[in-house]
């Protein structure tokens, strides 16, 4: 993790400071997408890349937009 070790930090007068909450997977939506999509494919195991990369590829193809917006929200 990198941070500043100095007890003052000079900021240019252009940047302005934003607050960023801590990362909160239940608030960003496309990890709920990617929990539906690892649940049917946790036990799979696959020879090489390609084939994991065309099994996510079908799964994502065979979502309906229904699917989508209720776990994106």
């Amino acid at each position: 993790m990198l941070h500043h070790q100095s007890l003052t930090l000079s900021i240019s007068e252009n940047i302005i400071l934003l607050f960023q909450p801590a990362y909160s997977s239940e608030v960003n939506p496309i990890e709920r997408l990617w929990e539906y999509l690892k649940e049917p494919l946790k036990w799979e195991t696959f020879d090489n890349l390609q084939d994991l990369r065309n099994s996510v590829q079908k799964f994502l193809s065979q979502l309906s937009n229904q699917v989508i917006a209720s776990l994106t929200g």
